[in-house]
């Protein structure tokens, strides 16, 4: 339940790069939008590579950076879509709490699957007043076709960026997880309880899974 796609699989570096986020970047052009993915990519890679790491520590960095750089808010509150607004206050808090740790821990698993793959982009367009696509491509290092992948960037109001959503080989995350949790909400009889419950229960499955 609750699982990403196999089509994402294909893609797992293309959400590891997102394990960072310059804080001073300012966005004036699709240069700079193209220039934060690039960063991203470039400190990703610092970080699984440093082979001095336990796992844990490197699990405790991933999720540190992971949640800098998404706005896990804003996708949670896409992804529950109409269910959102008849949640309770309380209710809202607990599902993006689980939301994030299921999300983060999750990837967490996925990122220890790097291998050497590397990110390439090819170009960045705004996206109205706040919103940016940057295009790029995940090579592999035993060759192959890559996989192409679009990022979702919102600018902040101090010119920062943050992720809402990764397009990979044409499919979007946000969506394909607003199918999901909404199929849950459904199988729950639209109770929020009952999807808070299913969450609790899909968290200790990940956290047993080690």
């Amino acid at each position: 339940m609750m699982m990403i796609r196999r089509t994402f699989l294909q893609a797992i570096f293309a959400v590891l790069l997102m394990a960072a986020l310059p804080g001073t970047v300012r966005a004036q052009s699709p240069d700079d939008a193209q220039r934060f993915i690039e960063a991203l990519a470039q400190r990703a890679i610092t970080a699984v590579a440093d082979k001095q790491l336990s796992q844990s520590e490197r699990d405790d960095r991933f999720r540190a950076l992971f949640v800098s750089a998404f706005d896990i808010p804003e996708i949670g509150r896409f992804v529950l879509s109409r269910y959102w607004r008849i949640a309770t206050v309380e209710q809202q808090h607990k599902f993006l709490s689980l939301f994030e740790d299921i999300t983060v821990l999750t990837w967490a698993k996925r990122f220890r699957d790097y291998n050497g793959e590397r990110l390439e982009t090819s170009g960045a367009a705004k996206e109205g007043d706040r919103n940016w696509l940057v295009d790029s491509r995940i090579v592999k290092p035993q060759g192959g076709p890559p996989n192409r992948v679009q990022w979702r960037l919102r600018q902040e109001d101090d010119g920062t960026f943050r992720v809402v959503d990764i397009v990979a080989e044409g499919v979007s995350m946000a969506i394909t997880l607003r199918s999901d949790y909404v199929g849950a909400m459904q199988a729950n009889d639209g109770r929020m309880d009952g999807l808070l419950s299913a969450m609790r229960t899909k968290l200790d499955q990940l956290r047993a899974a080690g």
